[in-house]
């Protein structure tokens, strides 16, 4: 155990256990966290305190002199968003609400080997080449790597600085010196501060970098971009206090060895984190795609038994999505169900609607479920494309060609119409379907007057959409 400081003019030394999941601290050491219940993720941290000042310790414990606030009227305070920082990339732009915003401080999280830092190398390097002076700031990779790296991406650019570091106080110095518009911190797991004895990585670490550095983006104008790594089950590593310590949390998704990539905000201030981005990994770096539907579609093959389409609404743009299902029969023992890209127990409810309601058992058979391109759907609209899925891979039919489905299924097995009618059956025109179905209201009943085929339970769904054998 680590000797505690006494003396006035010695810094304290003090070990605690810290949950790595909530950051809570505890004076001992036991299995299961006392705060979140989390076992075994108590780890012990050696913090140092600094002693306080001869004029702190005569005012006494907790005896701080505070001034009275400074109260301004809120019509004479200047709105945070004013003034955004376009990326150049315009689907990065769009998850962002429109660009970085100064002052700010955002996460960027993702597997390993996902982009991330590719992708803020691109983005400090755009905002350099459009004039804005940015810095990055390594702390996992030598200048040299960074120079290589942005040799691929187009990234060697004027006002663009580089400093490799990992010590918080020489990070912080360098931006508060430099007062870039962008200052990049890769990553948030590889800074330690000289204040704390607790190595890089640990909680008590990656919550006082994060605090630093976020006191040093409100103070100014500078936009402070942190990466941070992922945890196994897919969250940002280090104590949830992080994602509350910065204004924006953004995702970068998809498979290492494919070529998209999926943003997502989990958490923004500044603008809705139900939006999208796509981006495709290239030889160059990370490059937008222009017509994401028509990207995650094959237009051009015929259609094939297991395949159906529907028109999801991420944000405020529609995009279509292929569903993809294969039913085969079982072998001994109990069948498999397996999803990619949609929750699995949503895919067994829909299992036990079309049971009930459509006639098609599929108690013996394995089912997989995935979603194409590497998207997630969470929309409850997806439903009447998956059971049409599953229904047309067990009866070895493929789904009528032109033909969108979008639409939420119930447990009694009728079918609830879809919000934002006018822009799925808009998108669906676009990308030459003839017929987007969907559930019918009281307003329509077949054919509507928007274009649109309204059903009103799964089974006669299935007999429209289903091609004759």
């Amino acid at each position: 155990m680590p000797a505690r400081g006494k003396m006035g003019g010695v810094p304290a030394v003090r070990s605690v256990y810290v949950c790595q999941q909530c950051g809570a601290e505890s004076p001992k050491w036991s299995g299961q966290c006392p705060s979140c219940e989390a076992w075994n993720t108590l780890v012990e941290t050696v913090t140092i305190r600094q002693p306080a000042s001869p004029a702190a310790r005569a005012r006494g414990r907790g005896a701080v002199a505070v001034g009275p606030g400074v109260i301004s009227p809120i019509s004479e305070v200047q709105s945070a968003e004013t003034g955004r920082l376009p990326t150049g990339i315009g689907e990065v732009d769009r998850v962002l609400g429109g660009g970085f915003v100064p002052g700010s401080i955002v996460l960027f999280g993702g597997d390993p080997g996902i982009g991330k830092s590719t992708l803020l190398l691109q983005l400090a390097a755009r905002l350099a080449a459009a004039g804005h002076p940015t810095l990055y700031v390594t702390g996992e990779e030598s200048a040299a790597q960074v120079r290589g790296r942005a040799e691929r991406v187009d990234g060697v650019v004027p006002n663009l600085g580089l400093v490799a570091t990992n010590e918080l106080e020489t990070a912080v110095g360098a931006i508060g010196g430099a007062a870039p518009s962008l200052a990049v911190v890769d990553s948030v797991q590889t800074m330690t501060s000289a204040e704390l004895a607790g190595p890089a990585g640990s909680v008590g670490q990656v919550r006082e970098v994060a605090t630093r550095l976020a006191e040093l983006a409100k103070a100014g104008r500078t936009c402070v971009a942190l990466v941070g790594h992922v945890t196994k089950e897919g969250t940002v590593a280090g104590p949830r206090t992080l994602e509350h310590l910065v204004d924006a949390v953004i995702y970068l998704e998809g498979e290492r060895l494919g070529s998209t990539r999926l943003v997502r905000g989990a958490k923004n201030r500044f603008g809705s984190t139900d939006e999208v981005g796509v981006l495709e990994m290239r030889g160059d770096g990370l490059v937008e795609v222009p017509d994401a539907s028509r990207f995650f579609l094959e237009s051009e093959q015929p259609p094939v038994a297991g395949s159906a389409v529907t028109i999801a609404v991420e944000g405020t743009r529609p995009l279509a999505v292929e569903i993809q299902a294969l039913v085969a029969p079982s072998g001994a023992g109990a069948p498999r169900r397996a999803t990619t890209g949609i929750d699995v127990n949503r895919v067994l409810m829909l299992i036990a609607v079309l049971a009930r309601h459509a006639g098609l058992n599929l108690t013996g058979h394995d089912v997989y479920v995935n979603v194409a391109g590497g998207l997630r759907i969470e929309e409850p609209s997806a439903d009447l494309a998956v059971a049409a899925a599953l229904a047309s891979s067990l009866r070895e039919r493929p789904i009528r060609s032109g033909t969108a489905l979008a639409g939420e299924l119930s447990l009694a097995g009728r079918i609830r119409p879809s919000p934002r009618i006018e822009r799925r059956l808009a998108e669906a025109r676009r990308l030459g379907f003839t017929h987007l179905v969907t559930g019918a209201s009281s307003r329509h009943g077949g054919t509507g007057g928007d274009g649109a085929l309204h059903v009103t339970d799964i089974r006669s769904a299935l007999r429209e959409v289903l091609a004759a054998d």
